[in-house]
Parts: structure tokens; C-alpha cells; sequence
């Protein structure tokens, strides 16, 4: 599959958002990293149990190592770890459900288990055939987790952020919102927040179309923000009408 696949996901405000998909030569890096730092634990735990305990005690802990080092780490990074292993990270990728979303302890064990039997037929050959053959670059323990493996976006979201300019609260302080909806409202406030996945023509054709549709609905709005300006100002404007009408209400 080709490094730019993306999974197209809706939210339920009706946004769409494009996850970058990790192709095949990216995943077997961040596997081979992985595989590096937990054979190097292995072999420490095994000359270890070797010299202190003997041929016993390093049976032993070989097996517990095998379990270690090919579900629990994995696992643990998954879960506690935003879905990144050390190898992840260090590739620029990450786990996430087939919605976005962080992985669970469920997903998480599953797709780590099978991992186990993926590599043990033909060392990871039906997890190569699946990633090359499936939409969404998934293997066998990814389609049964309900699972994605994507390129990590924080880099991206981090210098847009610092290129954005602040929101004033004197820009919209005269803004009359009433006229957006709460749906509307999420829908803006879904792009805000994973702007950042999208690609620069359909991040660009997005905002221009919320904004093209919202900006007659607000009165007072100044004519001279650009589109992502504009939805930031309004996403900040509802939120503080929002509060205010909370209060009003004595909730």
C-alpha cells in the first residue's frame, strides 16, 4: 500500500477526517526496533538466570521472557503509552482504533496475540499479505481488534498551533452566534480539533465550506478573518454563550 492511504472516518457531527495510514516498510522498522530492544532484554534475563540460578531457573524465565517481551511490552506501550511502542515512536507511528480513537486493554490484547500466531506461521507472512491486500493496511490481529496502525500527527498539530493566530476575545465580543446551532456548533469544533490529520487541500476546502456556510448566520463577525479564524472565533464565541446562558439558568 502506498505511504499517503488514508482511512476516512465521519464523526457524528458529519466531519470528515483522514487518518494517514503506516505502509509496510514503516510498520516492519518500528517491529524491528521493537525486537531489537526487547532481544536485548531476553538476553540480559537469560545470562542472568544462567549465572545465578542455573539451567532451571533460565528455562524458567525464558518462557516468562517469551510472554514478556511479545505481549506485555506491547501492550503496556499500547495502552498507557498513547498507542506507541519504543519502535512506534521512534518511526513516527501509532495505534489507534478504526475510529481514532485510543486503544483499549481489550483491542490491545487481541491484536498482540495474534501477533504471537502471525509470527509463528511463516514468521509474520499472513500479517505481510494482509497489510498489502486489506483497505486499510491491517493485519490479521488489527482486523479482529478493530485496530489501525497510523503515521503520528502530533509534529503536525503541534506547528499548526504555533502558526495559528490567538483568539481574541475582542473580536468576538459583539458576535451574535444564536443563529449556530449546537450541531453546527460541534462540527466546527470537531475540525478544530483534528484539523491537523487532514491534508492541506481538503483541510483548506473544509474550512472554507463551514465557514462559507456559518459566517451568514453570525452577526457582527468581521469580514477581514480567514476561514479558520473565523470557526476558531466561533467555537470560542458559543462556548462563552454557552456558559453564560448556564448561568443564567443557575446550572
Amino acid at each position: 500500500m502506498e505511504y499517503e492511504d488514508r482511512r476516512t472516518i465521519s464523526t457524528p457531527e458529519g466531519v470528515q477526517l483522514a487518518l494517514p495510514l503506516a505502509g509496510i516498510g514503516s510498520r516492519f522498522m518500528a517491529l524491528l526496533i521493537d525486537y531489537l530492544i526487547c532481544g536485548a532484554a531476553f538476553l540480559v534475563a537469560i545470562l542472568a538466570a544462567l549465572a545465578f540460578g542455573g539451567e532451571t531457573a533460565a528455562t524458567i524465565v525464558a518462557v516468562t521472557a517469551v510472554l514478556v517481551t511479545n505481549v506485555v511490552y506491547f501492550v503496556l506501550f499500547e495502552v498507557f503509552g498513547g498507542g506507541r511502542t519504543l519502535g512506534k515512536r521512534a518511526t513516527g507511528l501509532r495505534v489507534v482504533t478504526d475510529g481514532g480513537g485510543q486503544v483499549g486493554l481489550r483491542a490491545s490484547l487481541i491484536r498482540n496475540i495474534l501477533r504471537l500466531l502471525e509470527l509463528a506461521l511463516f514468521f509474520y507472512a499472513p500479517a505481510i499479505v494482509s497489510v498489502l491486500a486489506t483497505k486499510n493496511n491491517q493485519r490479521l490481529g488489527d482486523l479482529a481488534a478493530g485496530t489501525l496502525v497510523v503515521r503520528d500527527t502530533k509534529l503536525e498539530t503541534v506547528v499548526t498551533a504555533a502558526q495559528s493566530p490567538p483568539v481574541s476575545s475582542e473580536r468576538y465580543a459583539s458576535w451574535d452566534v444564536t443563529g449556530v446551532g449546537e450541531e453546527e456548533a460541534g462540527a466546527v469544533r470537531s475540525f478544530l480539533e483534528r484539523r491537523a490529520q487532514l491534508r492541506p487541500g481538503a483541510r483548506r476546502a473544509l474550512a472554507e465550506q463551514l465557514a462559507g456556510r456559518l459566517r451568514p448566520r453570525v452577526a457582527g463577525a468581521q469580514h477581514g478573518l480567514g476561514d479558520e479564524a473565523f470557526l476558531e472565533h466561533l467555537a470560542a464565541a458559543k462556548a462563552r454563550g454557552n456558559m453564560r446562558e448556564r448561568g443564567e439558568n443557575g446550572q
